[in-house]
Formats: C-alpha cells, sequence, structure tokens
C-alpha cells in the first residue's frame, strides 16, 4: 500500500459507537469506508441511510454493506461487495461486539457460546473472508478494536471479559503468520466508557435469574457499575469514545511499517500499557528464543 495512497476500509459494527464515530472520521480524512451492519434494509435501515446521506453532504466516499460477524456467508458477500465497486481492500477494523453484564454462573453456556460468536469468531470469520485479497496483494492491515478489560478484568463481565481475551489471542497469533505476507496489525485498546456507545445500554443480561440470585448481595455493586467507571476518570477530561475513532485515523495514516502494535486510549487510567509493554518483550524473548524471531515483523513483499 503506497503511503501517499488513502485506504479502502470495511469496518465492522458500525451502526452505533466506535464503529459509526470511526466511520465517519476515516471518511473525513479521506479514505474510502464501507460501514457495515447487520440488516441495513430493516431495523438499521435509517442508521444506513444517516451515514450514505452524510457522506453525498459532505462529498466523502463513506458507504453502507450488509455483514453480519455470525454469519462466514455474510462477512464473504460483504468483502466480495467492495472487492467488485472499490477493486480493493487495504484496511479491516474488527469493531462488532456485544456486552454482557452479570454474575457468570448465571449465564448458560448457551449464552457465553453466543457472545465468543459475535465477539471472538466473528473476527475470524471477517478475517477468513478478507485475507485471501490481502494476500495475493502482498500488503494491508488488520485493525482490532480490543479492550482494556483483557488486561484488568473488571468484576461482572465475566463472558465478555473472555470473548475479548480470546479476540486479542487470536489477533497477536494472527499477525505472526500474516505479517510474512507483508500485512500489518495494530490492537487498539479503549478503556470503558458511558457515554457515546450503546455498549451499557444494550447490555445482555443473565437469563438465570434462580442462578443470580445466589449473588443478591452483590446486586448494589452492580448497580452502581457505571458510576465506579465514571469515577475514574479525571474531572477534566472528556471521556467520549471518539477519541478511540481519533486514535484509529491517526494509526491509519502512519506510513506503513510505523504503525504501532498496540494502542491504548484509556482515561481510566488503569495501566494498561505498562503491562502490554512488559508483556510484549517477554513474548518478543520467548517467539526470538523458539527461532522465530522473524514473525515478529512484518516483512514488506517486493
Amino acid at each position: 500500500m503506497a503511503e501517499s495512497t488513502k485506504s479502502v476500509v470495511l469496518i465492522t459494527g458500525a451502526a452505533t459507537g466506535i464503529g459509526n464515530l470511526t466511520a465517519r472520521a476515516l471518511a473525513t480524512a479521506g479514505h474510502t469506508v464501507y460501514a457495515s451492519m447487520r440488516d441495513i434494509t430493516g431495523r438499521n435501515a435509517q442508521r444506513a441511510e444517516e451515514l450514505i446521506q452524510l457522506g453525498q453532504r459532505e462529498g466523502q466516499d463513506l458507504r453502507v454493506v450488509e455483514l453480519d460477524v455470525t454469519s462466514q456467508e455474510s462477512a464473504d458477500a460483504a468483502v466480495a461487495t467492495i472487492l467488485n465497486q472499490a477493486g480493493r481492500l487495504d484496511t479491516v477494523i474488527h469493531n462488532a461486539g456485544h456486552l454482557f453484564v452479570g454474575y457468570v454462573e448465571a449465564f448458560t453456556a448457551e449464552d457465553v457460546a453466543h457472545l465468543f460468536d459475535v465477539n471472538t469468531i466473528g473476527v475470524h470469520r471477517v478475517n477468513r473472508a478478507a485475507l485471501p485479497h490481502l494476500r495475493e496483494r502482498g500488503s494491508g492491515m488488520l485493525l482490532y478494536v480490543g479492550s482494556t478489560t483483557s488486561v484488568v478484568m473488571p468484576p461482572f463481565l465475566g463472558p465478555y471479559v473472555a470473548s475479548k481475551t480470546g479476540a486479542d489471542a487470536l489477533a497477536q497469533v494472527t499477525a505472526y503468520e500474516v505479517s510474512q505476507i507483508g500485512i500489518e496489525t495494530t490492537i487498539v485498546m479503549p478503556g470503558p466508557f458511558t457515554q457515546g456507545t450503546e455498549h451499557f445500554p444494550n447490555a445482555s443480561h443473565a437469563a438465570d435469574t434462580e442462578r443470580a440470585a445466589g449473588y443478591a448481595k452483590l446486586d448494589p455493586l452492580v448497580a452502581r457499575n457505571e458510576e465506579a467507571t465514571e469515577s475514574l476518570f479525571p474531572a477534566d477530561v472528556d471521556a467520549h469514545p471518539r477519541a478511540v475513532a481519533e486514535e484509529i485515523v491517526r494509526v491509519l495514516d502512519l506510513p506503513a511499517g510505523q504503525r504501532p502494535f498496540r494502542t491504548v486510549v484509556d482515561f481510566s487510567q488503569a495501566g494498561v500499557e505498562e503491562v502490554t509493554d512488559v508483556m510484549y518483550k517477554a513474548q518478543e524473548e520467548f517467539v526470538t528464543r523458539l527461532g522465530f524471531g522473524q514473525l515478529l515483523h512484518v516483512t514488506r513483499q517486493s
């Protein structure tokens, strides 16, 4: 990907929140953006139309494409549409996700499996759809919207934390492999946000109320979860998820080869940067001792 060329970008989960803000910010920065979401002719029709109208009004190349990350057929069709319309795909931004709030025991195994299907396996489906094209070109970028919860692991979000940690692991190991084909990886790790997204308002709760009742004495702690989170933000800081969108724009606009493997956007000051720095150093040493040090660096294709 030439440094002076703006990217053709696919964003998953762009109906609301970070995905929506990122689609708008990247389009404003001059990228060709495919904002993907489910059911663009039904429940998300108005949201899809708002983005299309925004692009037309502002003279931006902002498009909408149907994509359900729980369906490989849907992911394949979305990528095929992009390639047919734009002729290429440069960057995939994995953003789609859902939040579960509650006591781990009270979520059924089927609940947890569904969340992993969205937050973890969904990432893999989209990569399987996009990577054949990126591999053929020998360039491109996978950008994952991860979570600081995979490091600090807050209470009452057990299935969500597990699913985001799983997605983070898939991203890291996939990065080893695609690096040797010229494909870059960045994991953006947002901290918690209590405004600007529908994460908390639309969160799912454990359906097994009988099991949940066994933890009733903890209910007051769960009830003040958002308040507790907000208390971590400095008083003079606007803790809004637009900062994540701005960071994604910054990363994509860096020259190829100069993009960070991880970057943290966290107003709760959880110390995640320090942890990830130590983790990467240990990982780098271990992989190098295995004799696979080359996998830590992107190989430019001739």
